[in-house]
């Protein structure tokens, strides 16, 4: 990506978070309520709940059911754009865990003021917020979290980073995912598509390849999930990870159209419809071998046995933009990791100064900075970008949690360098705060945030680590 094309790809995004603040504007004041209808079924817009570089997240409500939704709505100006937005649909639903946040339904639009188009994702409304609403909240009150609470808090988001970073692809026998490699084409239902020089960085089979992006979501009518069992159940947590994969509906097809009516009723006697997925999801159904969508989903067919001719292969994915606004909190209070939109293939093999250039231009627009990692600050050739860039940043929002800001956070608003704070690991454990923790927590923090990625820990040792620190706290 050149200097050029970043400059222009953020004048975009400021024009489209002009559009839409305007919107919301306008929607609040002028008019009783904003609507928008997606995949045959109206939503009310109630309000904006956030926003980011392309990308707007809003309270959204089905005027049919009542039932409530986080909308987010992404611009995509060309077809790139289009196409990064559906690579963080399938991140939702490649990786399948009870930490990882689902998605419901997605559907892409033509943009009707101009000539992009707008991707919409249909996620949990969660309604006590993110990590950083609660950071907010202590800063303002003049309180912290509880070491108990906050190592725990911490413990389930590695769990979803374990996730990532275990991920099982499956692959060809005879061919390979090559995932150290800077780019690869393999033969076979499955191939991944990855380049040092691009922010592609998908697995996917290669049926679908064929066919592109198609428009998410059919539009039909059914019984809307009367509650939350109809949605895929999360099996806990393993070393292997989880993945939905590419043939898993979003929602079960647990009951069928009958005679061809539309409409029926659900729980509490309201006329109610479903979210069954993307059109993706079907297509890969129909395309896949006999045994091909088990296996695409879980590496095993309906036996539990891998198909014919397929293996599985450690392929670690690396979410590059963990932070505390990043993690939401469930009713119950357990951690939530969202926005995938950062998500690609962990290891990227860097052969060239202008593949340096495009992933620092790439952790640049996507990581934010006060929790980036250092190697990606100034990617130098001949290295190899790992999914350890994920344990700096779980450490500084480890860090965020204990003392309510980022650890570079100081450098910032005093105008240094951030980037030069984290390449030379400076930063301090505040002096005011020396006795509100133990050293067990203290050590946990300075363990991810060791500036060298290859000394840097693994999340599996990281996960031991919080184990220990949370057993001597009873």
């Amino acid at each position: 990506m050149s200097y050029q094309d970043s400059i222009m790809r953020r004048i975009d995004s400021l024009r489209d978070q002009a559009k839409d603040a305007l919107l919301a504007l306008t929607s609040c004041v002028c008019k009783p309520a904003a609507t928008v209808k997606v995949n045959g079924r109206t939503y009310k817009i109630v309000k904006a709940l956030g926003e980011g570089g392309f990308s707007f997240v809003y309270l959204a409500q089905d005027e049919v059911t009542g039932r409530e939704f986080a909308l987010k709505k992404i611009r995509a100006h060309n077809s790139e754009g289009v196409k990064g937005a559906m690579r963080e649909i399938e991140a939702y639903r490649r990786f399948k865990h009870p930490n990882i946040i689902r998605i419901y339904d997605s559907a892409v639009v033509q943009d009707p003021s101009g000539d992009g188009k707008i991707v919409y994702l249909f996620l949990p409304l969660y309604k006590r917020g993110n990590l950083q609403d609660a950071i907010n909240a202590n800063t303002i009150n003049n309180s912290r979290f509880s070491e108990k609470e906050m190592v725990t808090l911490f413990k389930g988001t590695c769990e979803a980073v374990r996730a990532m970073h275990d991920y099982q692809a499956v692959v060809p026998i005879n061919g390979s995912s090559s995932n150290n490699n800077s780019s690869s084409s393999e033969p076979g239902p499955v191939r991944m598509n990855h380049s040092a020089n691009s922010s592609t960085s998908t697995i996917r089979p290669a049926q679908q390849q064929q066919g592109g992006y198609a428009q998410a979501g059919g539009g039909n009518d059914d019984d809307e999930p009367e509650d939350d069992d109809s949605f895929p159940e999360p099996d806990g947590d393993a070393e292997g990870g989880f993945s939905y994969g590419g043939a898993v509906p979003l929602v079960p097809p647990r009951k069928q159209k009958e005679h061809g009516r539309n409409m029926k009723k659900a729980k509490g006697g309201r006329a109610a419809l479903v979210y069954d997925g993307d059109e993706e999801l079907e297509q890969l159904n129909a395309q896949g071998p006999a045994e091909g969508a088990a296996a695409y989903d879980h590496g095993a067919g309906a036996t539990g046995q891998l198909p014919a001719g397929m293996k599985r292969e450690h392929v670690p994915y690396a979410h590059r933009d963990i932070k505390p606004a990043n993690v939401m909190l469930s009713d119950d209070g357990h951690p939530v990791l969202m926005d995938f939109g950062s998500t690609i293939v962990a290891r990227v093999n860097i052969q060239t100064r202008s593949q340096a250039l495009t992933q620092q231009d790439l952790a640049a627009e996507q990581s934010t900075m006060t929790f980036r990692a250092p190697e990606l600050f100034d990617v130098k050739t001949g290295t190899t970008l790992d999914e350890k860039v994920d344990i700096w940043s779980l450490g500084c929002t480890l860090y965020a949690l204990a003392y309510n800001r980022s650890p570079f956070e100081a450098a910032e608003q005093a105008g240094g360098s951030v980037a030069m704070a984290a390449m030379s690991g400076q930063y301090r454990h505040p002096a005011a705060a020396a006795g509100a923790y133990s050293q067990g927590l203290r050590d946990l923090i300075d363990a991810c945030m060791v500036v060298d990625p290859a000394t840097r820990p693994d999340i599996h040792a990281v996960i031991k680590q919080a184990d220990s620190v949370l057993r001597t706290l009873g």
